[in-house]
């Protein structure tokens, strides 16, 4: 009978295993795919790849979060609507005729030259996206104004050049990976204090998950992103906030002080110290010891219209977990 228990859980954990490999290998291929396509249209339009990385990034993530828009069907997440790609005033929002399309005005093309120009073509969409920022110009500046025209929103057309600074940088699409933000070797404590009762400064909601830890423990980047904020808050005290490429903003604070040379528009990394664990807060610059020191870590979503709070203790255990899995396999 042991036996028996010991095969059984043996083939457990091998189509476990097996079962992440696929997975691994498919997000792989899903990355090629994209990158195929973002290369594509950088030869047709002759603008870096990654800022059409950045855009299908950004819109993937809106996609995720909003119920107004469908969910994507291809490898790509960029949503046309209909009456831009037809053309607004083309009676046939649904028109797949490049010729028509192109009487009206609307943004729909013939992206791999099978003569229809669909909304829901990965080819097709992506060279659309180039034609119509090349009209503005293939340089930084214009790309830019082409994305104001486009999305009619300051704070979209900085997550995705956002983006695009992080892409071209690490010049890969995999930033996945993701750390807990003190190293585990430190002794800290942490619970699932979201949305708790505050009371200082007014009745309010805990937007956050408080880890508790020693003065000067080093505070850690948990992502790939941009610091987006530094400076003081009577809230947070010193604190700083850091963007991913995945519209989500990380929120520390409370620090002791700043790392070194930390500056906002610096791109970072998962383990980049940011920070340390402080007391500060609650009161005009200068203020801490009004509570033991501990990180305050939030989380904010973008759906491009607003943002936020979400509640970061899942996220937390599950970082945390996987790094002392990597630390075991090392």
């Amino acid at each position: 009978m042991h036996r028996w228990l010991v095969a059984i859980w043996v083939a457990t954990m091998f189509f476990i295993a097996a079962g992440a490999a696929s997975a691994a290998e498919n997000d792989e291929a899903v990355y090629e795919q994209r990158m195929e396509l973002y290369k594509k249209a950088e030869a047709v339009s002759l603008i870096p790849w990654y800022y059409f990385a950045a855009i299908d990034q950004y819109e993937r993530n809106i996609r995720q979060v909003r119920r107004d828009l469908p969910k994507p069907t291809g490898v790509l997440g960029i949503y046309i609507k209909p009456e831009q790609w037809a053309g607004p005033l083309n009676q046939n929002p649904h028109d797949t005729n490049p010729f028509t399309i192109s009487q009206f005005g609307g943004l729909g093309t013939d992206g791999d030259g099978d003569g229809v120009a669909r909304a829901d073509d990965d080819d097709d969409v992506i060279m659309a996206i180039a034609r119509y920022l090349q009209t503005y110009g293939i340089d930084h500046r214009h790309i830019k104004i082409a994305l104001w025209n486009y999305y009619q929103r300051a704070k979209t057309v900085d997550l995705i050049l956002g983006k695009a600074k992080i892409y071209k940088k690490y010049q890969t699409l995999q930033l996945d990976e993701h750390v807990f933000p003190l190293p585990l070797r430190s002794n800290y404590s942490y619970r699932d204090t979201w949305g708790d009762a505050r009371g200082w400064g007014g009745r309010r909601i805990h937007e956050g998950t408080d880890i508790f830890a020693g003065y000067g423990v080093p505070v850690r980047s948990t992502c790939y992103g941009i610091v987006e904020l530094k400076g003081w808050n009577k809230y947070g005290g010193w604190r700083v906030g850091i963007r991913d490429i995945n519209n989500t903003y990380h929120y520390f604070a409370h620090l002791n002080g700043f790392a070194p040379g930390l500056r906002e528009g610096q791109i970072v990394e998962p383990g980049t110290v940011i920070g340390s664990v402080g007391s500060s807060g609650y009161g005009p610059p200068g203020t801490a010891g009004k509570f033991p020191p501990h990180l305050h870590y939030g989380m904010y979503k973008d759906n491009g219209y607003t943002e936020w709070s979400f509640d970061p203790y899942p996220h937390l255990k599950a970082w945390e977990r996987a790094e002392r899995q990597r630390q075991k396999r090392r």
